[in-house]
């Protein structure tokens, strides 16, 4: 059932959303309010956009015009009408395609300042794919496109100095170094997310650049719960502070 949710944080603004489908979760919050997208940045792209809640939230941070890519037709049409409810197609281009293609047509390559991307995080084993929905294992496997892809697609399309920023599992962090470095982005600040201050992180937030500097920044960690299980202050104003 498609149904019309707030986006959290936001004032007037809605996102539509299909229970049957992988709805957005807080990892886009995450990478849409803490992606530090700079002045000189002017042409911006979502990867795997799903129903546009990080470019939905960019357009209300910044005065950018950005791209956004989603490669399941009926998620991009869930984009495309949360778009033109919040009337945002001046500022929001959404493309149905393949994140693999598009970053291959020369007319995209060395085009863009700024790269997101909240990706699959699982990797593509058959037998934990059992009784999935399709578009939900399309959104948390990398059937579709992997890590490395990823990184590649965000190297090809990058001007030199370009940032990658993305939101990944923790667990997987000494391959994404790995992919970030054999695609020439370098890592620049990298931000945990714990569930509370005795836990692990299991969320990370990393910005890279491309033929950047050598140089890692450890930003201070987002935590979520206090140890009796109350909202953090820094989360409570992240999902519940109402902003134009």
């Amino acid at each position: 059932m498609i149904n019309l949710n707030d986006i959290l944080g936001y004032k007037n603004m809605k996102i539509f959303q299909d229970s049957d489908l992988f709805s957005f979760s807080l990892d886009s919050i995450i990478l849409a309010n803490y992606s530090n997208i700079r002045f000189r940045d002017v042409k911006i792209v979502d990867f795997c956009t799903g129903n546009a809640v990080v470019p939905l939230i960019l357009s209300k941070r910044y005065d950018k015009n950005i791209d956004a890519i989603e490669i399941q037709t009926n998620v991009f049409e869930l984009a495309k009408k949360s778009v033109e409810y919040n009337k945002l197609c001046n500022k929001i281009k959404l493309y149905n395609n393949d994140v693999k293609y598009f970053c291959s047509l020369e007319e995209n390559q060395n085009k863009y300042d700024f790269v997101l991307c909240n990706p699959p995080y699982f990797k593509n084993n058959s037998k934990s794919l059992k009784n999935i929905k399709s578009e939900k294992m399309i959104a948390r496997h990398e059937i579709y496109i992997t890590l490395n892809e990823i990184c590649s697609c965000a190297k090809k399309i990058l001007k030199d100095n370009g940032i990658f920023c993305m939101v990944h599992r923790t667990d997987r962090l000494m391959e994404i170094f790995k992919c970030l470095k054999d695609n020439n982005l370098e890592p620049k600040s990298i931000k945990f997310i714990y569930n509370d201050i005795n836990s692990s992180s299991n969320i990370v937030l990393i910005h890279s650049q491309k033929r950047g500097k050598a140089g890692l920044k450890v930003d201070s960690p987002l935590i979520l719960y206090e140890t009796d299980g109350s909202m953090s202050l820094e989360y409570k104003n992240l999902i519940n502070e109402v902003r134009k």
